[in-house]
């Protein structure tokens, strides 16, 4: 097994777990104390995600879409549910970052080479959420050059106090603040009637134009971003949540999916007071909203807004960062320093990179004339690039029978992954396709790309089913089997299928990231 500490204590926000526990319980306070102990990573993570780019994106759908694209987020949940449920097992089964599992199986080559595309991607959001914490700020009058070294210090202190406890308690505060939104929606006074109308029932302000498209699939696409495959898997393993615990933890990911889908729904609902006041693109940004609410809601609402603004950057920015530095230490074969329960003076590398980061992120959101309409442009490239790999790397690891045995996916949840990844995969395209040629047809090719989707479904499913096979099995309770060390691990199975894939995925990300490339340089000396 794993050098992973699997048998210590597990000590969250809100309680701890004992080391010999044999994980019986009974009754619903001894589930309900467990639960507690165990949540974290799933919510943490999944808030982290509704940082300033969630923010801006919903509050960029309400203001200029009213209620009409609410529709779109109840979809959200089972996609997020299934993801990072894989991800959650992933890492309470095999005891290692997730970075770490793709060198191990896939090669060093195909490890080093999504390690530090995560990394770049990781940076440049971080730097949105820097972004995100100075337009906050500045509604209240305080200067970005005061705002952001502040938010740099006090990221770094709250994350290098070397316990995880103290971590996931600052961050569960950060949570709680994240519903302010209900007075703020409350203050907006929005139609419930016609909001849960519009949840149910599809539609388009204006028509199903390129730019409603496009920020559809924005919204979606805010709910798999790479960097929260990294974050929670280590997340996990760092809090040593062993398969003995899994079923808590996807119940901490599913409470955690319902909520940021219902705190984007509020948000949505609560810009769309802003509707009335302009066209399908009058959005500029989120302090543009924050002010659009002081003029037309009250000060009160415009207040709210930029509170919640803020903390969703300061989530993001520290969530990011964590995973930043997990990822880092995914390119050593020992991790056992990156640890938030390592102290500062032991984990020296694993923090100086947390630090390196921030203090780097901090100091391009400061340069004047900064191209930071650029970089958020690239942020949304890169994430559109990156999803269908990841994603695709997460379905693969999940039914590697040698690294996950009796844990691999079952056949209905393969039916129901690999469905949710070629969506995923066709939204990410359009998205990656319509930034590099900015004339593009979105609806015509969105229609092209799901119907080769859904005859390569038709085709290719029943075939994949029956090549699955059946499920290992395990003489004894499932909840104790682990990984056996990687390097006893046979190397997974080359098949030529297989072969195929990852040649296609090296294929998209050579291409894509070459035309990129062009693209934002073109953009940069236009």
């Amino acid at each position: 097994m794993e050098p992973t500490a699997s048998h210590q204590q597990i000590t969250g926000a809100f309680g701890s777990i004992g080391a010999h526990d044999s994980g019986s319980r009974k009754g619903a306070r001894g589930h309900l104390l467990t639960l507690l102990a165990i949540m974290g990573p799933g919510l943490i993570v999944m808030v982290g995600d509704n940082d300033a780019g969630g923010v801006a994106t919903y509050a960029q759908a309400g203001q200029n879409f009213g209620y009409t694209l609410l529709w779109t987020l109840p979809l959200l949940v089972p996609v997020l549910v299934v993801v990072q449920e894989m991800v959650a097992r992933l890492g309470a089964v095999t005891g290692v970052g997730h970075g770490r599992l793709i060198r191990e199986r896939f090669g060093k080559t195909w490890g080093n080479v999504s390690i530090s595309s995560i990394l770049f991607l990781n940076f440049l959001i971080i730097i949105t959420e820097f972004i995100g914490i100075s337009l906050a700020m500045r509604y209240f009058g305080v200067s970005p050059f005061v705002s952001v070294p502040v938010a740099v210090v006090l990221l770094f202190a709250v994350t290098a106090s070397g316990s995880f406890q103290r971590w996931e308690r600052f961050m569960m505060l950060f949570v709680l603040v994240n519903f302010v939104i209900v007075p703020l929606v409350l203050s907006t006074k929005p139609h419930f009637a016609p909001m849960l109308s519009h949840a149910v029932g599809p539609g388009i302000r204006g028509g199903a134009t390129s730019a409603a498209v496009l920020l559809i699939i924005s919204i979606i696409g805010t709910t798999v971003a790479p960097w929260q495959l990294y974050f929670q898997q280590s997340n996990i393993v760092d809090k040593k949540i062993t398969p003995r615990w899994l079923n808590y933890e996807r119940a901490d990911t599913m409470i955690g999916s319902i909520i940021v889908v219902i705190g984007a729904g509020a948000i949505i609902g609560a810009t769309a007071t802003l509707a009335p006041h302009g066209g399908t693109s009058s959005f500029t940004d989120a302090l543009g909203v924050a002010n659009g609410l002081k003029h037309y809601v009250g000060h009160g609402s415009g207040t709210l807004f930029a509170i919640l603004l803020l903390n969703s950057s300061v989530i993001g920015a520290a969530a990011v960062t964590l995973a930043s530095s997990y990822a880092l230490g995914d390119f050593s074969t020992n991790s056992l320093g990156a640890s938030l329960n390592a102290r500062l003076r032991d984990a020296k590398a694993f923090y100086g990179a947390f630090a390196l980061l921030l203090a780097l992120a901090g100091t391009v959101a400061l340069i004047p004339h900064a191209p930071l309409g650029l970089i958020t442009l690239a942020v949304q490239a890169i994430c559109g690039l990156m999803l269908p790999s990841t994603t695709i790397n997460v379905l693969l690891l999940c039914n590697d029978k040698e690294l996950m045995g009796p844990w691999v996916n079952a056949r209905w949840l393969n039916v129901i992954a690999v469905s949710i990844v070629a969506t995923l995969v066709v939204l990410s395209i359009t998205m990656m396709v319509s930034t590099l040629f900015v004339g593009v047809n979105v609806v015509a090719l969105l229609e092209g790309l799901f119907a080769v989707a859904a005859l390569a479904l038709l085709l290719g499913l029943p075939v994949g089913i029956r090549r699955q096979g059946r499920r290992p099995t395990f003489d004894g309770d499932r909840r104790d089997w682990r990984t056996p060390r990687l390097a006893l691990l046979a190397p997974m199975n080359s098949s030529r299928p297989r072969r195929w894939l990852m040649r296609a995925q090296m294929s998209y990300l050579l291409l894509a990231g070459a035309l990129l490339v062009v693209r934002i340089v073109q953009l940069a000396t236009s």
